[in-house]
């Protein structure tokens, strides 16, 4: 199903949609973001709103019809950022809308205590999609390659890995984390 993530009710329409067709919803995995970059003295405050509407709204917007109709032994899965963790200028609206994802997947975890439903965020390190490699150069691309010990940018699929992982029957006994998926990025 597809929605606007900041669109409360695109998401309740899209929830009912995957009701109506699947039967119910076992999984939910929130991938939505937007990364806008600037360093904060000059961050313009409307990119940054709308950053928030997407990566902190979206997410509360998401998880909040997920904890309502995903069934007993389920998963939800959020995706947070590798950045959190590392001193990158430029990087802080996104990290702070990051670390709010964080924040929520591990109180939502215990919220949901006596349910059997995981809650957990993947952190992404940098990895060769659209939206990481929109706006940098072959050099820059290189630059965080190489800060990984695997000098190598993940792949969507190494994150796909992560997920299937925490979303399936031999993760769920993994709750409240987060799973930094980053080639050993420090």
């Amino acid at each position: 199903m597809k929605a606007d993530v900041a669109d409360p009710e695109a998401v309740l329409a899209a929830f009912d949609g995957a009701e109506q067709a699947f039967g119910g919803v076992d999984v939910v995995v929130h991938a939505a973001a937007r990364m806008t970059l600037s360093p904060l003295a000059g961050f313009d405050l409307a990119d940054l709103e709308g950053m928030l509407r997407t990566n902190v709204l979206g997410t509360f917007t998401v998880d909040q019809q997920a904890v309502r109709r995903v069934r007993r032994g389920g998963a939800i899965v959020n995706f947070s950022s590798s950045v959190i963790g590392r001193v990158l200028p430029g990087y802080t609206g996104y990290a702070a809308s990051k670390a709010a994802v964080e924040a929520m997947t591990f109180v939502l975890a215990h919220e949901l205590r006596g349910r059997d439903i995981t809650v957990n965020a993947i952190a992404p390190g940098p990895t060769a999609t659209d939206m990481f490699l929109e706006g940098k150069s072959p050099e820059q691309a290189d630059f965080f390659a190489k800060a990984s010990p695997l000098e190598r940018l993940g792949t969507p699929e190494d994150i796909a890995a992560a997920v299937a992982f925490l979303a399936g029957p031999t993760g769920h006994w993994i709750n409240g984390q987060t799973l930094r998926a980053n080639g050993g990025i420090n």
